[in-house]
């Protein structure tokens, strides 16, 4: 065998010997993964803690406020109306910090031939106070964990939004 044989053997011996070593460190890899438990997930993308189809205060608490302030416009269970649109779609794309700017400062939607104007409510004691709960109530929604009507709540003694909103405002 010439060199440029046993050169290009060797090579392709290599070649083979990274892939093998490539799949294996992958497969070991995915497989620590699968051992790794899962990361919990932020506040803002779960802001509310679900045991057994019951909801933490904060839940509860966003869902008698989004009825009292918001269903007007954005219909029951913010399933949108003639005046104002379904907020599940945009809770799935919004950020807490845009949440908070468009319900403090409100906006302005033109186009189509149609404007559509949402006023603040940062000047609302009833909205800001509980802006947090309002938030997890729909992305409780948003999120397909909460479905339509009241939400059934946590135990007192097992929610831990409760007791600290007690340890609070107590």
């Amino acid at each position: 065998m010439s060199r440029a044989g046993r050169t290009s053997g060797a090579v392709m011996g290599w070649a083979v010997a990274a892939v093998v070593a490539a799949a294996a460190h992958g497969v070991m890899a995915q497989q620590e993964e699968q051992q790794q438990p899962a990361a919990e997930p932020s506040w803002e993308e779960q802001p509310y803690i679900q045991q057994d189809g019951a909801f933490d205060y904060g839940v509860y608490n966003g869902f008698r406020r989004y009825h009292a302030h918001c269903h007007t416009c954005h219909g029951p269970d913010a399933l949108g109306s003639s005046f104002a649109p379904a907020l599940l779609d945009s809770m799935q794309h919004l950020d807490y910090a845009e949440f908070l700017d468009v319900v403090v400062n409100g906006r302005e939607n033109v186009g189509t031939g149609q404007q559509n104007v949402m006023p603040g409510f940062g000047l609302v004691p009833d909205v800001m106070l509980y802006i947090d709960h309002i938030y997890a109530y729909l992305k409780a929604r948003a999120d397909g964990d909460l479905g339509r009507g009241r939400p059934e709540r946590l135990p007192p003694e097992e929610d831990p939004v409760w007791q600290d909103y007690q340890a609070q405002h107590g």
